[in-house]
């Protein structure tokens, strides 16, 4: 699949920006990181590619990750010290992929989020079928003072013939966030042609590494070392257009 990338790949490539929105560092607390050095490793690669401010995103998700403010920030300190006691040049920020979904519901009306710097909110569509009535879901969030960022837009297949809903949502001042590994091809040809198209049609704020393990960021390096990467950077001008850094203060 990553063949025609790792030709012609420049070593130790760096990203133009220094936020990554999305990752799952956080250990033990979903299907990302497993252990406090596993973590650590991951944030290395993060360093590697010129990463310095890394929002912890774990998924909170109905049955299979409940997480809660209380077990994500267990997590989060337990991280934190680890970092201060290895001297990682990095800085971590704790809150969550929330899926939307009957928990997220529940949280989100006892006031349990935690929210990103500067009020955002990463919020996962199901991958099932878009969720009836989520633009009035939206519209409340911001009403609230809450900024919501849609996870990779990309890889909702049931967009794919329905794509006036990207631009509707999108209108709504609901902010797109893309998978580096959807440009990478690691979610399929389909997902990676979106992820282009969401691109070409000025539909893509930010871009994320979504990394849950060691083999993503060994993907992502390979990429963003890639000519298809650089091609990709230079024809539509994203260290102008992606907003990671500006959006969050960094």
């Amino acid at each position: 699949m990553f063949n025609i990338f790792q030709r012609k790949s420049k070593k130790d490539a760096k990203l133009f920006y220094t936020t990554d929105v999305h990752s799952h560092i956080l250990p033990g607390v979903d299907h990302g990181s497993q252990s406090v050095e596993e973590s650590l490793e991951m944030l290395q690669a993060q360093l590697d590619m010129g990463i310095s401010h890394v929002m912890c995103t774990s998924h909170v998700t109905a049955e299979t990750f409940e997480n809660t403010p209380e077990s994500l920030t267990a997590a989060y300190e337990e991280l934190k010290n680890a970092i201060a006691r290895e001297g990682l040049p990095i800085n971590i920020y704790v809150s969550a992929e929330y899926r939307i979904d009957e928990y997220w519901t529940q949280e989100y009306e006892a006031g349990h989020l935690l929210p990103l710097p500067g009020n955002h909110v990463l919020l996962e569509n199901s991958f099932a079928q878009e969720l009836i009535g989520i633009d009035n879901m939206m519209f409340d969030l911001q009403v609230k003072g809450y900024r919501p960022i849609l996870a990779h837009p990309e890889r909702y297949r049931y967009y794919n013939d329905r794509r006036d809903r990207y631009k509707t949502l999108h209108n709504a001042s609901v902010k797109f966030q893309i998978n580096i590994l959807s440009l990478a091809g690691y979610f399929g040809k389909g997902a990676r042609e979106r992820a282009l198209w969401l691109i070409q049609n000025n539909l893509c704020d930010m871009l994320g590494s979504d990394m849950h393990n060691m083999e993503h960021a060994q993907i992502i390096k390979e990429y963003i070392g890639s000519r298809d990467w650089r091609k990709l950077c230079d024809k539509y001008n994203l260290p102008g257009r992606i907003i990671n850094d500006k959006d969050f203060g960094f």
